[in-house]
């Protein structure tokens, strides 16, 4: 029997406002307000999910693949 470690990836997406003058200015507002918790992704808004495989026996990695 071979080991196997499994790797899950999910990519969540939601969309917040911010007022600012300029797109500099508005990432700077988002990544702060992202740290601090205020901007909080729900988890019933996946957008896609997917999985790759180490075989540790043999030492090899699969691609990624969506499922």
């Amino acid at each position: 029997m071979k080991k196997y470690k499994i790797t899950i990836e999910e990519m969540l997406s939601e969309t917040f406002e911010v007022f600012a003058d300029n797109d500099e200015e508005a990432e700077k507002i988002a990544s702060k307000k992202y740290k601090l918790g205020e901007f909080v992704l729900t988890p019933g808004n996946l957008v896609c999910k997917q999985m790759e495989i180490h075989n540790v026996t043999d030492n090899y990695f699969t691609e990624w693949a969506e499922f």
